[in-house]
């Protein structure tokens, strides 16, 4: 007997889902419940308690040793961040964070943060093999790393289903610190106290990824940041894998981005 038509599309789709799960793996490091990972609260403009941190983490030659993991798609290291529209770069209020993407979330409508503290060696053994791929000049290898993961968050106001997956990937050798930010799936923009278009998540103030140090002179924009492009940014890279942004942040330097974009520390679109 012949397969049916809906059998065929059965197995198809099946293998396309499989296809895109082992894509997903592959960007993204492993989280969620499984890993045993924290979770944020179902709290508009939330963010995690302070976090004591088991290493100091340095970022633009400052050492930290505390941050939060801020719902609207910031980590910060000094004060907990709860602004919902994101402000241009260089800050003039000092305060240091990365900002992943910066933009209205509200997990109470749909989605989870979750993020870790890891010495598990799976895990620093990966990171250290992509670093060292990206950074083959700089020996490295990861003795700590700090995973946070918007899985699938929902913008404030939405009238859709539409969700974010991204990460931020904090690790360190206690000398050499760096930031990994992977985009998986990047579906809105903006919320609609930012003006955006609630059935849509797109127009208003766009969602900022980036850089500021807190110095007041020294950030990194990466390109789209603010605009409508930043939805682009699963397909965009400076390590030529599409949504992976990659960069040392001790002494942060700037690199695979085209001359045009990239002006020492201080760089925008």
């Amino acid at each position: 007997m012949k397969p049916s038509f809906a059998f065929l599309l059965l197995i198809l789709g099946a293998a396309m889902n499989a296809q895109r799960a082992q894509e997903k793996a592959s960007l993204l490091y492993p989280y969620g419940v499984d890993e045993h990972d924290h979770k944020n609260p179902k709290l508009d403009d939330g963010t995690s308690k302070k976090l004591s941190l088991a290493v100091p983490f340095t970022f633009y030659s400052k050492k930290y040793q505390t941050l939060y993991v801020n719902n609207n798609g910031v980590i910060s290291f000094d004060t907990p961040v709860k602004q919902y529209t994101p402000d241009p770069f260089p800050l003039a209020d000092g305060r240091p964070f990365v900002t992943p993407y910066w933009g209205d979330v509200n997990n109470v409508l749909g989605g989870d943060i979750f993020y870790r503290e890891s010495t598990d060696p799976t895990l620093l053994a990966r990171i250290t093999d992509d670093i060292n791929q990206y950074f083959s000049k700089i020996p490295y290898t990861a003795t700590w790393a700090f995973v946070a993961t918007w899985d699938d968050v929902a913008y404030y106001g939405s009238t859709s289903n539409k969700g974010n997956t991204f990460q931020a990937v904090l690790t360190t050798d206690t000398k050499t610190s760096f930031i990994i930010l992977n985009y998986w799936d990047i579906q809105w923009t903006t919320g609609v106290a930012s003006d955006g278009d609630p059935e849509t998540g797109l127009g208003g103030t766009p969602a900022h990824a980036g850089f500021n140090s807190g110095d007041e002179t020294n950030f990194y924009n990466i390109p789209g940041s603010q605009t409508e492009a930043i939805i682009n940014i699963t397909k965009t890279s400076n390590v030529n894998v599409p949504g992976r942004w990659v960069f040392q942040v001790d002494d942060f330097k700037v690199t695979g981005v085209p001359p045009k974009v990239a002006v020492s520390n201080n760089c925008f679109l």
